[in-house]
């Protein structure tokens, strides 16, 4: 199978899965180009409420495949960083499942998610001081608003790889499972993001990711959604509440 990003829905939860084993899951050109028209069309499925990114087999990302990277080391760096920025604008809650190494590229997709789960044993890198590249700003900035900025610093200026439990005390991670239980786990989690009011997620996510200008449209579309009506009487009524507000497809 030629090296692509492949992808289904199931339960409401999209999966995309990079697929290119034989070089640990490295991004082509193609394949970084593929990502943003792909995350735009799942954001535009009503039926999708949450996203999976993960890597085929036991490793999520080892970074660029630098032999399919023609042009020059910025059109390759625009090339992540345009994937990267369309990821981190997918406007439904995402969650990289990480197993393995997770380096470069890997990374920025990594970062670029809302959540983060790693299997034990998973490896982190940041490694443009390695081959004596500029990393990019807003990646930079993502990165320092992740970890904070002295681990940032430290990942960039050596280019070192952590372990998961390192990972997880810097928040590069929110949960480290053992070894076979990441899968479950992640379905587990997704089924609860699915369950709660996409309203609540599109307006968090919006706000945490420093838009806070938009308070009157979030509080119009609370309004009209009556996602916070069918919250209360759910509670009231010790049910699971039904909310049908969905992420408009353009706004």
């Amino acid at each position: 199978m030629e090296p692509q990003l492949l992808h289904g829905v199931t339960d409401s939860v999209a999966t995309v899965v990079i697929h290119h084993p034989a070089k640990r899951n490295a991004m082509t050109a193609a394949m970084w180009r593929a990502l943003p028209p792909l995350l735009s069309t799942l954001a535009a499925d009503p039926a999708v409420r949450t996203l999976v990114l993960t890597g085929e087999g036991g490793t999520f990302c080892a970074g660029a495949d630098i032999s399919t990277l023609q042009g020059s080391a910025k059109e390759a760096q625009d090339l992540a960083v345009a994937a990267e920025e369309a990821l981190a604008a997918f406007p439904k809650p995402t969650l990289a499942a990480v197993r393995g190494h997770c380096v470069g590229g890997g990374s920025q997709l990594a970062a670029a998610c809302d959540l983060r789960f790693a299997e034990a044993g998973s490896l982190f890198g940041v490694t443009p001081a390695k081959l004596g590249i500029v990393y990019p700003a807003s990646s930079t900035r993502r990165l320092v608003s992740v970890v904070g900025p002295a681990t940032a610093k430290y990942l960039l200026f050596s280019g070192e790889l952590i372990g998961a439990e390192r990972a997880l005390r810097t928040g590069l991670v929110d949960e480290v499972l053992p070894e076979g239980e990441l899968g479950k786990r992640v379905a587990e989690f997704t089924r609860i993001l699915v369950s709660r009011s996409q309203l609540t997620q599109a307006a968090a996510k919006e706000f945490a990711n420093g838009r806070t200008d938009r308070d009157g449209h979030w509080a119009e579309q609370a309004r009209g959604s009556g996602d916070t009506a069918e919250g209360v009487a759910a509670f009231l009524e010790r049910r699971q509440p039904r909310f049908t507000w969905n992420v408009p497809t353009s706004d």
